[in-house]
């Protein structure tokens, strides 16, 4: 009789996936960082893709997804504590990825006094993207912290102050005053139930609470509510509120310079449909002490500096979902018997997997490509790409993460649909990037204002494709097309979000016409420019899909 258990020879199941090195197993990802200028962190990142696709890890981010954080509003006594209980798994990921400098890979340079470091944000970007991969939950927090130092640069004291403890690289989730800790986690409140996306809207009060006898301010008083208050276990959040002078940007700490505990009131957590691992939380501020960053009335561009940054982290995570889903659906169907050979040699699926491959691909391409464009801020031609191709990429590679996801859920069958496999953490994950921080309509209107204000950019981005784009006719056709568009507000108007997946689909072949192995780039071209491009994978017939898909493999 043939054993048909979990350790039968009949039982034709794929082992886990697991104990890899998450980074030397992904050609893709390696070529990026080293051509957008980090080749120097090749050694560092190798040493973390071993840790993030370790069995240890990946147990790790299986409990803290298993045992959600759980909220402490009182103690026995009926005292207010408004805490966040978390599992040792939660803390041991944030330990990890803290170790290396996430949570302030892109300020490194602000240690030594020195001017941005060339590459320092492409490292940290495929540091992240490898983070994700392990369990996406903790990237919230390290992505707030990272970002929240551009916004807190604006004010001389707190760069002073709280910038260091940021710029630490352990971990301490002790609940103390910021200047007790060996380093700091930074969150941020912005939007409110009445408003949403219109932050304008928001309701909160900031009362200014005078200045001290030696002339310091005692900061404001805040009073009011946040519909989603992002990571509340950290040290200290952005706040937006109104203001005498209007809406206005605020640092609110947990816990007060006297060590008392700060009027922030959790008042519940909020039951989403993935990132299970991380809090997120309805907030009620009852005279909660914060202090002014940058003018009254100037909230939403002091705040904007850490949005930029948090909106590359998104497309850099949803990237690196999608790596990991191709990387589970390519495992699977090379140890998966069916019909008398294995599931990756049918040509149905070798076309489905390679066709997933080359967007995963494209996406990393131009998630790092944005990286570098954040590493060179005295650079014209860069600083046009950073305006211009955030939002672009953030719409993009975060709107195409869930149909991937749920493509490689499908290679699985059955066992991708149970949640003791890790594609339906991944896919309940992938929405949040595309939500957070602007869904894609905000995008494109954001896009819409750099066409408006900034016309030479948008000519400098798409001179830098043309150049990218040659010896591609059809994709340079494409291009052309776009121009038109361009010139045209009338008809852009109504096909704005046409118009912003075409410059993502333009840049994103560019990039492969100019760097990928030709191989891929052929293949890229054909089939999402010389033919109607199908919108469900597989429906391209690629030539060479067998060696994209060996390529592409994590083994």
């Amino acid at each position: 009789m043939v054993k048909t258990g979990p350790s039968g020879d009949g039982a034709n199941q794929s082992p886990p996936l697991k104990d890899i090195n998450l980074f030397t197993s992904d050609r893709a990802l390696q070529t990026a960082v080293e051509r957008e200028g980090a080749g120097f962190a090749m050694p560092e990142l190798s040493r973390f893709g071993a840790i993030t696709g370790s069995a240890e890890m990946l147990e790790h981010a299986r409990l803290a997804q298993a045992h959600p954080p759980a909220l402490e509003t009182h103690d026995p006594r009926g005292e207010r504590v408004d805490q966040i209980a978390f599992h040792p798994s939660w803390h041991r990921l944030m330990d990890v990825s803290m170790s290396v400098g996430l949570h302030c890979g892109s300020w490194a340079h602000l240690e030594s006094g020195g001017a941005v470091a060339t590459g320092a944000n492409v490292a940290r970007a495929g540091g992240l993207y490898l983070a994700a991969q392990m369990e996406p939950g903790h990237c919230c927090p390290i992505t707030m912290t990272n970002a929240a130092v551009a916004t807190l640069l604006q004010d001389a004291g707190m760069a002073q102050t709280i910038v260091p403890k940021i710029l630490g690289r352990s971990y301490d989730p002790s609940f103390r005053h910021m200047s007790e800790k060996s380093s700091l986690t930074i969150g941020m409140g912005m939007t409110e139930r009445q408003g949403g996306t219109d932050v304008r809207a928001n309701t909160t009060r900031a009362e200014p609470l005078g200045t001290t006898e030696n002339g310091a301010s005692e900061g404001y008083r805040l009073n009011g509510h946040k519909w989603f208050l992002s990571a509340p276990m950290c040290d200290a959040f952005l706040i937006l509120a109104q203001a005498p002078g209007g809406l206005s940007c605020f640092v609110m700490p947990r816990i007060l310079p006297d060590g008392e505990t700060n009027g922030i009131h959790f008042q519940r957590l909020k039951n989403k449909l993935g990132n299970r691992s991380n809090a997120s939380c309805e907030v009620l501020f009852d005279d909660a002490q914060a202090w002014l960053i940058g003018e009254e009335g100037r909230g939403i561009p002091t705040i904007m500096e850490m949005v930029n940054y948090t909106r590359l982290d998104c497309a850099v995570s949803s990237a690196g979902l999608m790596r990991r889903a191709l990387a589970e659906a390519i495992h699977h169907s090379r140890h998966r018997k069916v019909f008398g050979g294995v599931l990756v040699e049918q040509p149905v699926m070798t076309q489905v997997l390679a066709d997933m491959a080359l967007h995963v691909e494209a996406a990393t391409a131009l998630t790092m490509r944005l990286a570098r464009a954040f590493d060179q801020p005295d650079d014209e031609g860069e600083q046009a790409w950073r305006r211009l191709m955030t939002p672009i990429t953030k719409y993009w590679v975060c709107k195409t993460a869930s149909p991937l996801i749920s493509e490689a859920m499908e290679c699985l069958g059955g066992n991708g649909y149970v949640e003791d496999f890790p594609l339906a953490t991944l896919y309940r994950e992938a929405p949040v990037n595309a939500i957070w921080e602007g869904a894609g309509n905000v995008m494109c209107l954001d896009v819409m204002r750099v066409l408006q204000r900034y016309p030479d950019a948008v000519d400098l981005v798409l001179f830098e494709l043309h150049e990218m784009a040659s010896g591609a006719r059809a994709l340079d056709d494409r291009l052309r097309d776009v121009r038109d568009l361009l010139h045209n507000p009338r008809e852009m108007d109504h096909n704005l979000r046409a118009l912003v997946d075409q410059l993502a689909m333009c840049a994103a072949g560019a990039l492969m016409n100019a760097h990928a192995a030709r191989t891929q780039a052929d293949a890229y071209l054909a089939s999402r420019f010389e033919t109607g491009y199908r919108q469900t994978y597989g429906a391209q017939m690629l030539n060479d899909a067998a060696a994209i898909v060996e390529s592409a493999a994590a083994e």
